[in-house]
């Protein structure tokens, strides 16, 4: 008996082209697209050690732990790397930025995130892409959360590498993820004597032996389910429309924040709305309510909410409403507000559930999201 998840035929070389063609449309980019068969961390640290070495002097933002992560890689690789940290509730700054310029004017590799799911910042990409561009920088940037909820533009932001996946508001697997790579940011792994070949890791192999070959040729075998999902996934966002899946992630941030204001209780753990991610909304817990607790009471009710609590130390004080892909719509934000409101309840805390879902209808409607009512 056949099975159409199993008895799959060979995915061809033309078909991995034609869907990295299909993902740099979706980012509106004439650089080159890889598509790499694993999940995001592999292109992240991939082009941290193909393009950064012992000679290299890096800006690290930290405005969460995937920058963390970075700057680790990057002191393995033996770069020079000064660290800009800014408190996780808020974002950085194009000026902060062109400080440290002005501090380390040897700087040569910036690496941010966009959008950090786990603290739910975002980041104003833009602007600090000029700002990179005056230093004559390389930039390396985390899209992993952020494409599908916001624009992700590395052309016309100057992103020399851009990594993102499809696990997030593209609404698919995490087995997939791409990069788009400039010629500059080539040029720096070609003279990078300390870039990985011959290796998972190695983003030469794949320009040597799949773009400088014509893409003719495969390295090895393409993971065939991830890689039909990255082209559903696009497929879907095509169809919907670009602009249409953000306004929905923006509606979803809106209303998260708006009816967390109105239960009572939590509040927004990002300060200002503008700088909070519309991939996912954290909220804070009051400092004698146990947010992994209250998580844990609240999918005990309803097990299938897109709720976590925060990773690491801030396990005890942060909640995140993961409003991404699927997930993106009022109904979703709503029984996520409606489940928390219960759990409080139970813990002896006032709350105002149906005002929570009244606040969050109103502000569905508010960022432009006219026709989402529905969704």
């Amino acid at each position: 008996m056949t099975h159409p998840l199993l008895d799959l035929p060979p995915l061809t070389a033309g078909r991995f082209a034609a869907i990295e063609d299909r993902v740099a449309r979706l980012l509106g980019t004439a650089q080159d697209v890889v598509v790499m068969q694993g999940e995001a961390l592999l292109p992240l640290e991939g082009a941290i050690r193909a393009a950064a070495g012992p000679g290299t002097v890096a800006l690290n933002i930290v405005t969460g732990p995937y920058g963390q992560t970075f700057g680790n890689w990057l002191r393995d690789c033996g770069a020079t790397v000064h660290d800009l940290a800014v408190p996780f509730h808020t974002a950085v700054t194009a000026e902060q930025v062109r400080r440290a310029f002005a501090e380390h004017s040897a700087i040569d590799f910036v690496s941010l995130v966009h959008a950090e799911a786990a603290t739910g910042n975002t980041n104003p990409v833009a602007e600090i892409g000029e700002a990179v561009r005056e230093q004559g920088a390389l930039f390396y940037l985390d899209a992993v959360a952020s494409v599908g909820a916001e624009p992700v533009l590395p052309d016309a932001w100057g992103v020399d590498l851009c990594v993102i996946g499809a696990q997030k508001a593209m609404g698919g697997p995490a087995g997939v993820s791409a990069v788009s790579v400039s010629e500059r940011a080539w040029a720096r792994m070609a003279a990078n004597p300390g870039a990985p070949r011959r290796s998972y890791l190695s983003l030469l192999d794949w320009k040597e032996r799949w773009i400088d070959g014509g893409r003719k040729a495969l390295l090895h075998a393409p993971a065939q389910l991830e890689m039909l999902a990255l082209e559903a996934c696009v497929e879907r966002i095509e169809a919907e429309g670009a602009g249409t899946v953000m306004a929905r992630h923006a509606a979803a941030a809106a209303a998260t924040r708006a009816g967390a204001l109105a239960l009572g209780t939590l509040e927004p753990y990002v300060y200002e709305a503008k700088d909070a991610a519309p991939v996912a909304t954290t909220l804070r817990t009051p400092p004698d309510v146990d947010a992994s607790a209250l998580v844990a009471r609240a999918l005990a009710a309803v097990p299938a909410l897109p709720l976590a609590a925060g990773g690491g130390a801030l396990a005890a004080e942060m909640i995140r409403v993961n409003h991404y892909g699927p997930d993106a719509t009022l109904t979703a934000v709503q029984d996520c507000l409606t489940a928390l409101g219960a759990a409080l309840t139970e813990t002896g805390r006032k709350t105002d559930p149906e005002g929570a879902r009244r606040a969050a209808g109103d502000a569905w409607e508010r960022p432009g999201g006219a026709g989402l009512s529905g969704a």
